[in-house]
């Protein structure tokens, strides 16, 4: 095992978008021109996989990926910020709020690894939208169908709370990913209301109609917005967070989260899945 706190790009992990040359962002500034001179969404995905451009974030994600938690000692870590991922012409997207430290940052794949990700996977096959009902690492089969996963702070954050500065620094990367699936996109769904928070700003830039005043987070809370490349619009659906807090008081159950993307699917205009048998 190499003693770097992170994997060097283009060095064989699985699904790794970038490579030696793809550019670094070292601050707010340089994210804000990376993010918009991305030609692509691998582009933008590999560019936000080596992003350094908050050091509290930096510091803490490689402080992890060295110390690691007891059950994955023996693992490698990825250690970088985690970029969107699936669909690349989805008509759901489902925004969360930062990668786990053991979970996204350790497998280089947003909600995979972590007993959120276990919760919300498995309702994503049963609702169509995943090929398997785990992930659990990358290169493991797993593929989202009509769907993209992102997170609204690309890095794991110490006590899973990002600073404003944080969010804000990392926000261009979420305009630019809204822009590229803009046109195919039919529903947003946000885990928790720090997502329903960050998605607004973002969206705004994007072109999209808001309404004033900005609507109340909340389970189940849906608000359709005008888009120029959307004829019948996009609809924001709340979703309480699949954090370990929520599922195991149940705040959260496996029928409400399969409630909340059965509405997905179906304002999204896809048929019923099969059932899983």
């Amino acid at each position: 095992m190499t003693n770097s706190p992170f994997v060097p790009p283009g060095t064989g992990w699985p699904g790794d978008p970038a490579t030696a040359a793809t550019p670094v962002a070292a601050d707010a500034d340089q994210v804000r021109d990376l993010a918009a001179s991305a030609g692509s969404l691998a582009e933008l995905a590999a560019r936000e996989s080596v992003c350094r451009a908050c050091p509290r974030l930096v510091a803490w994600r490689e402080q992890v990926a060295v110390t690691r938690r007891r059950s994955f000692a023996s693992e490698r870590y990825w250690g970088r910020p985690v970029p969107g991922w699936g669909d690349d012409r989805p008509r759901v997207l489902i925004l969360g709020l930062a990668p786990a430290a053991h979970g996204g940052n350790r497998t280089g794949r947003v909600f995979t690894g972590d007993r959120s990700g276990d919760f919300l996977f498995a309702s994503l096959y049963r609702s169509g939208f995943a090929v398997q009902p785990t992930s659990v690492a990358a290169g493991d089969g797993q593929r989202l169908l009509d769907a993209r996963m992102a997170a609204a702070v690309r890095c794991a954050p110490p006590d899973n709370k990002p600073e404003p500065s944080e969010r804000d620094a990392c926000a261009p990367w979420l305009v630019a990913e809204l822009r590229f699936v803009a046109a195919d996109l039919r529903v947003i769904v946000c885990l928790g209301g720090f997502a329903w928070q960050a998605i607004w700003p973002a969206m705004s830039r994007c072109g999209f109609d808001l309404p004033r005043p900005r609507p109340a987070f909340g389970h189940g809370a849906e608000v359709r917005l005008g888009h120029p490349q959307a004829p019948d619009g996009v609809l924001l659906i709340g979703c309480y967070h699949p954090s370990q807090q929520n599922t195991f008081t149940g705040r959260v159950t496996p029928a409400m989260l399969d409630a909340v993307f059965s509405r997905a699917r179906a304002a999204a205009g896809l048929a019923a899945p099969n059932p899983v048998t």
